[in-house]
């Protein structure tokens, strides 16, 4: 058996759902199971930000869809917290998954990247804890630059400014001096090499935010994401 979340799931038919899974060591996994009534029903586990253990079979009808067959599930631990703006990230996160990861896309590490941002958000909201997840995802998707070196084989440096080129990385544009002010455009070398360290500070999280979702637009499409909008109608 495997260790699972529940991403999204579907009616299928009167007593069985579609559900989209994001399972160690696999990735995303689409599959049926049957709901069940009564003391049998597993519709109380079968939510988001429930930690899960899953066993699946593949069965003729299930394959002929693509889908596997889960033959067993159970609560591995009590569902996460999440409230306000920590239960929206949750959603957040699991439509991002949805939208961009394919099936049985081989992320094997992003399981563990994604349970950890589910313990973050329980503890509190930060806004640092959805662009370390980001960033993780864009890096198994092999959409993110490197925050190690510039465009021009140095180290990124935290007295610099630079500039995001596509398929390139940051180019330097000048080095801070006394009462230096950001270009439109601009990214704060310090943010970077925090980035890259999961030390976000507060002063660097509206341009990080900027610099994820510049990432993710051209792999998202025209079609907005719904989840954005909880944090908007909530606010």
């Amino acid at each position: 058996m495997k260790r699972g979340y529940v991403l999204h799931h579907r009616p299928f038919r009167e007593s069985s759902v579609i559900v989209n899974l994001l399972i160690e060591g696999v990735g995303r996994v689409d599959a049926i199971t049957r709901v069940g009534t009564g003391k049998r029903s597993i519709k109380s586990i079968l939510q988001p930000f429930q930690p899960l253990i899953i066993q699946f079979s593949t069965q003729s009808e299930a394959k002929n869809l693509g889908l596997k067959n889960i033959t067993q599930i159970e609560s591995a631990a009590p569902a996460m917290p999440l409230v306000g703006n920590s239960l929206y990230s949750g959603f957040y996160l699991n439509e991002l998954l949805v939208r961009l990861l394919s099936v049985e896309h081989q992320a094997e590490g992003l399981f563990i990247d994604y349970h950890r941002a589910l313990m973050s958000l329980a503890k509190g909201f930060c806004s640092s804890h959805l662009r370390y997840f980001e960033m993780a995802l864009l890096l198994e998707l092999g959409a993110f630059p490197s925050l190690s070196y510039d465009t021009l084989g140095n180290a990124l440096a935290a007295d610099c400014s630079y500039r995001f080129v596509a398929e390139s990385g940051f180019l330097p544009v000048v080095q801070h001096k006394e009462g230096f002010t950001y270009g439109k455009g601009h990214l704060s070398g310090a943010m970077l090499t925090a980035l890259a360290t999961q030390q976000l500070q507060t002063e660097h999280l509206n341009q990080a935010k900027g610099l994820m979702r510049y990432l993710l637009t051209p792999l998202l499409g025209n079609k907005p994401l719904l989840s954005r909008q909880l944090f908007t109608q909530n606010a």
